[in-house]
């Protein structure tokens, strides 16, 4: 396995990474260790995607290096709105597609992949939807459907593109204990969020993105800070704690009061800051 002995899966320094010479991200310095569970969070258009592609080798380096472990079985769940759900596959092919690689010139699957395929459907809970046509599938089922074809390939680094996208909370809690369950296992999880308070807020290593670049790397108690978050979003943010639970609202500048420390609220919570202009 990859990730015996090594001390760094993934290592970028200095990089700048674009697509067609146009750059998206500059100045990256990222190390990934085997193990780890981390979150890119970010706006739109902030690099999420392009960083963790650039870990599949597909946005141009314009500088820097970049280093993968020799060996390093990755998997990728792209974004399911890029995803063409009218495609004439079943939930059982696409599992299938995730060993193509390792079947080298051959155009077909043989009995042992197909066992394979149907043990992680099992595995994730949507076996007895492995004939039943893509398009058919509720949100969650889509977002198994192609963890299934990245689990295929037995990765040591699996990449997610919004994992949670578009599904309801029920959906998103079993996907997240599923990649939880992944990562005690061993793998190495890095995925992207646009949701700061359900997902962001409970991974233990948080990648924040703006001004096209890495604003704060660590633990989300560390990231998640209303002048960080200023900085990426452009507006200012209230981040409020209760208990072990952390929360990000955005505050507009006009509403009334947004100049407080925050809004009342039980005792039990306790308002670590926000940030803009009042607080110079």
């Amino acid at each position: 396995m990859a990730t015996i002995g090594v001390d760094a899966l993934v290592r970028l320094e200095g990089v700048a990474l674009g697509y067609e010479g146009a750059v998206a991200l500059r100045d990256v310095d990222l190390s990934i260790a085997p193990g780890e569970l981390i979150g890119i969070v970010g706006p739109s258009g902030s690099g999420k995607t392009t960083l963790l592609r650039s870990l599949l080798g597909e946005p141009e380096r314009y500088a820097g290096t970049a280093t993968v472990a020799p060996d390093t079985r990755v998997g990728y769940v792209p974004q399911v709105e890029t995803v063409d759900w009218n495609f004439p596959i079943t939930v059982e092919q696409v599992a299938m597609l995730g060993s193509w690689r390792t079947r080298r010139w051959l155009p077909w699957t043989g009995r042992a992949e197909r066992s394979r395929a149907r043990d992680v459907l099992r595995q994730l809970g949507i076996a007895d939807l492995a004939d039943r046509p893509i398009r058919a599938l509720s949100g969650g089922q889509q977002q198994r459907t192609f963890l299934a074809r990245a689990l295929v390939r037995a990765p040591d680094l699996l990449l997610m593109d919004e994992p949670t996208s578009g599904v309801d909370i029920k959906t998103r809690h079993e996907i997240l204990h599923q990649l939880a369950a992944l990562n005690s296992a061993g793998v190495t999880v890095v995925l992207t969020t646009h949701d700061l308070n359900g997902v962001a807020s409970h991974l233990p290593r948080l990648i924040a993105l703006g001004e096209q670049t890495v604003l704060a790397d660590g633990p989300p108690s560390q990231v998640l800070q209303p002048e960080v978050l200023e900085r990426a979003y452009g507006q200012p943010m209230l981040v409020v704690r209760s208990g072990r639970e952390t929360y990000v609202l955005p505050v507009p500048e006009e509403a009334p009061g947004a100049h407080e420390d925050g809004p009342p609220g039980p005792d039990s919570f306790d308002v670590i800051g926000r940030s803009g202009r009042d607080d110079a």
